[in-house]
């Protein structure tokens, strides 16, 4: 545990909420103390669903603190299995609560006995797990709960479907353009006339977990969730699964291809390759614009990514193999998926970076002076703060990346979105030194581009270089400023920035 205010990974528990609140009917008592229960505003504001966020606070108190819950948490379970009437009841203690060292598993027995739900304790260690690592264990531990239970009661579906048809593993509340992703996957399923089974969690009630065995394969488009739960299907009910994210026309088409080799295997007759070759050149406009002028203009581009390891993976492919560009760092937050990660991503960058440290990544970028980042909302504050453009293209999300209008990552149409999204982060930033000419909203004070502030600008070298376009201030700025740091220099006058200009270090 450690004190901070940016967290790229949330805690446990907001993991385990992510879960419960994406099936129906699944209702999370949340056992912690006040402060800890923003997940309910947080989801409210994000996701911009209809209905109550279905989580009850068993609010930890000074009178818990001094005696211990002794009844409260099973009255509240007891209570909201009365009122909601849920299929399940999830309990779920935070970092805070667990000090108290009570036993909740007690606590779920004996309220299981007078509840019409099922109640669960989620089997997480909150000092050791994420927000990611505590969702993905916690749709594991639903999904073996209810086949189990399917198991024993006669009622699980092991015949496989006539068609061919798959699950989608993973796709839960407060994900990165998560639905729009999902609506994208269902129009090419499909295209490719494949049936979806079941999505777990998002929109799906745990009655539907003991359908997940009947159909043909799984898929897991966000290795961060789902994983371990596509793993335990095929460990016990010998169920293939692909775990390649379909994002950008080379991985689109490569998720794809392990289909159509899966399905051959499993003995039907399928070709896909008139399919992708078809939507690549006619449907996909991102391919043609890779081939235009307006895209090699990004030749000799440089670019920093970062976030979590799927959405860090599948952009740096897209910048490195499709765009042309020069990825300097790609790295991710995601610890756990390390390997996967340098496995996946070594040849096309010049560098990665594992760390979950917003203060080290700033650094890495102000010391690199990319043309453009493409990361979280962290990144995207470094970047203003740098004068760099950044692209948002991964979680921690904000309100902008659940926007009205369709905007998926995934798919053929997701590479269209990410096309334009890489050209207008490295173009749209030159239109500044236009505003300044013509008048518009820009104004020629000057901010602060570095993460450091130790400079003394006087009057007359400011001025100098208020006469600079806009779209390359920052970065005469930024030399300047490691010009007089090289050289011992507090004070930045007219004469440091001749001096640097005719060293060659103003370019």
């Amino acid at each position: 545990m450690k004190l901070a205010y940016w967290m790229y990974a949330g805690p446990a528990h907001i993991g385990t909420l992510r879960i419960a609140t994406s099936f129906r009917k699944v209702h999370a008592i949340m056992h912690a103390p006040l402060g800890d229960d923003y997940f309910n505003v947080m989801r409210s504001m994000l996701e911009r669903k209809r209905d109550f966020t279905p989580v009850t606070a068993s609010v930890v108190d000074r009178h818990v603190l001094a005696r211990g819950s002794q009844e409260k948490v099973i009255q509240n379970i007891k209570r909201k299995d009365k009122e909601e009437q849920p299929d399940l009841v999830l309990l779920t203690p935070t970092c805070t609560s667990s000090i108290l060292q009570e036993d909740l598993q007690n606590f779920v027995n004996r309220a299981s006995q007078d509840s019409k739900a099922d109640v669960l304790l989620a089997d997480v260690n909150h000092y050791r797990v994420n927000e990611l690592q505590a969702a993905d264990r916690t749709l594991e531990q639903v999904i073996k709960f209810y086949l189990e239970k399917a198991e024993k009661d006669n009622s699980i579906f092991i015949k496989k479907t006539e068609k061919p048809s798959v699950n989608i593993l993973g796709p839960c509340n407060l994900g990165f353009h998560v639905h729009h992703d999902i609506a994208e996957l269902k129009r090419l399923f499909k295209d490719l006339s494949i049936t979806i089974n079941t999505i777990i969690p998002e929109g799906a009630s745990v009655d539907e977990l003991k359908k997940l065995p009947q159909a043909w394969f799984n898929i897991v488009p966000y290795r961060e969730v789902g994983l371990l739960s596509a793993q335990y299907l095929e460990k016990n009910y010998d169920m293939p699964f692909i775990s390649t994210t379909p994002i950008g026309i080379v991985e689109t088409a490569n998720f794809i291809r392990q289909i159509q080799t899966l399905l051959k295997q499993l003995g039907q007759n399928v070709n896909f390759e008139r399919y992708i070759d078809l939507q690549t050149r006619f449907v996909s406009q991102s391919a043609w614009f890779s081939r235009s002028i307006d895209c090699q203009n990004l030749a000799g581009k440089t670019a920093v990514v970062f976030g979590d390891a799927t959405h860090t993976v599948a952009i740096t492919k897209i910048l490195s193999q499709e765009m042309g560009v020069r990825v300097l760092v790609a790295g991710t937050y995601c610890k756990p998926e390390e390997i996967w990660f340098r496995k996946e991503i070594s040849k096309y960058c010049e560098d990665v970076l594992i760390t979950d440290d917003h203060n080290l990544v700033g650094d890495i970028i102000a010391k690199l002076e990319p043309s453009a980042i493409f990361g979280t909302q962290m990144e995207r504050h470094i970047g203003k703060r740098l004068n760099i453009p950044c692209g948002v293209i991964s979680a921690p999300v904000h309100i902008q990346n659940f926007p009205l209008s369709y905007r998926p990552f995934m798919g053929y149409e997701g590479s269209n979105q990410i096309a334009d999204l890489i050209y207008n982060s490295f173009t749209l930033g030159m239109e500044d030194h236009l505003l300044e000419i013509f008048g518009g909203h820009d104004t020629k004070d000057i901010s602060s581009s570095t993460l450091s502030n130790e400079n003394i600008w006087e009057i007359e070298a400011e001025n100098e270089l208020k006469r600079i376009p806009g779209f390359v201030r920052g970065k005469i700025k930024r030399n300047v400023e490691k010009f007089a740091k090289i050289n011992n220099l507090n004070k930045i006058t007219l004469d440091v920035m001749h001096a640097c200009k005719e060293a060659g270090n103003m370019q």
